[in-house]
């Protein structure tokens, strides 16, 4: 069985895996790495984001790394063929339903947050985003013309008891080994999902988990207390669209959407799926300055949650944050190094 598929991407995708690589080398030299192809790498070999040979490595796989997807020269193509719909059925065909995206400062980086230090030090909280539902895989999903000669178009939220109360037990059981509360987000005030959403996490945590405090708050007043006062959550479980909005306002609070890493799990025993939060950055492709941290971070959780490394994901941490700590900076934390020398200080660390 391999330990780690890697699914590089497009745009920064692969130079981001490559350091991943390269991580792995000299921390777990042992560990047994595949690659493939997915997005718009695949279509333009296979003509699909993802071949159904691609898929069953991935679920054959211990935990599957992926880099960013998508780019302008794909922009043509039929939507059901685009390169993001590689990354959708890699998910719902891994059946990983829980997103779990850490948002932490490091103390170096304190300054690098565009809210003051006093707000962000010591910032350490995690978004649990349910990842294979709501209005991404919803249908009917069209756009139609009209008799008028308008046009419409339509996505639909769907979400079902049983996906609401799996994705809310992992932030349940989350929160009960960090600081045991929990946030529930969603517009039950104006959505029948909301409402949903609402009544569902109530009922488990009276059943189940009434030892964690649960605030349910609405996404949009989420949105403003994560650049009011961050530093008031623990775990967040939210839906699939609004976990994506709110995770990346999270992420300037750390100092750069290029810091985040996520992971995204199923069932146990089944593969872990884990990514950096940041897009494919077509702008600077090919250019060696991406930030390598938030694929690097991501490796660590695969560590942690996958091939059960936790002393080695200890120490990863630990070297990213010595590199932080001795200066250590991409363009997009204010500093000039390559994407190589990024890693360079990690691996010195390590």
């Amino acid at each position: 069985m391999t330990d780690l598929f890697l699914l590089p991407g497009d745009g920064i995708g692969p130079a981001v895996a490559a350091e991943v690589r390269r991580v792995a080398a000299k921390l777990t030299p042992d560990l047994t790495i595949e690659e493939g192809l997915l997005g718009g790498a695949s279509i333009d070999h296979h003509g699909v984001p993802i071949t159904d040979e691609t898929l069953a490595k991935a679920k054959a796989a211990k935990a599957v790394f992926m880099g960013a997807v998508g780019g302008s020269q794909w922009d043509s193509v039929k939507r059901d063929k685009r390169p993001e719909m590689g990354g959708l059925a890699l998910r719902t065909g891994m059946g990983v339903f829980a997103n779990l995206r850490p948002a932490i400062c490091f103390k170096s980086l304190t300054d690098a947050s565009s809210l003051k230090r006093e707000k962000v030090e010591g910032l350490d909280f995690m978004i649990v985003r349910e990842l294979t539902g709501g209005v991404y895989f919803g249908q009917p999903k069209l756009i139609e013309e009209l008799a008028d000669g308008e046009k419409r178009a339509i996505d639909t939220q769907v979400y079902t008891t049983m996906e609401i109360e799996r994705v809310a037990r992992v932030a349940f059981e989350l929160a009960r080994g960090r600081r045991n509360k929990v946030h529930s987000a969603e517009k039950s005030n104006v959505m029948e999902t909301g409402l949903l959403w609402r009544q569902v996490v109530t009922d488990l945590h009276k059943r189940e988990y009434s030892d964690v405090e649960l605030v349910h708050i609405l996404a949009d007043n989420a949105a403003m207390q994560i650049v009011r006062e961050p530093k008031q959550f623990d775990v967040m479980v939210t839906d699939n669209l609004f976990g994506d909005i709110l995770s990346d306002i999270a992420a300037q609070a750390t100092g750069s959407v290029g810091m985040l890493p996520s992971a995204a799990l199923g069932l146990p025993g089944k593969p872990g799926l884990y990514e950096p939060i940041h897009g494919s950055a077509p702008d600077i492709a090919g250019k060696g300055i991406a930030n390598p941290l938030a694929a690097i971070l991501s490796f660590e959780m695969a560590l942690r949650w996958s091939l059960g490394r936790a002393e080695q994901a200890d120490m990863l941490v630990k070297a990213v944050e010595v590199a932080l700590d001795s200066g250590a900076r991409t363009p997009d934390l204010g500093g000039s190094l390559t994407t190589t020398q990024m890693t360079d200080a990690v691996l010195n660390a390590l």
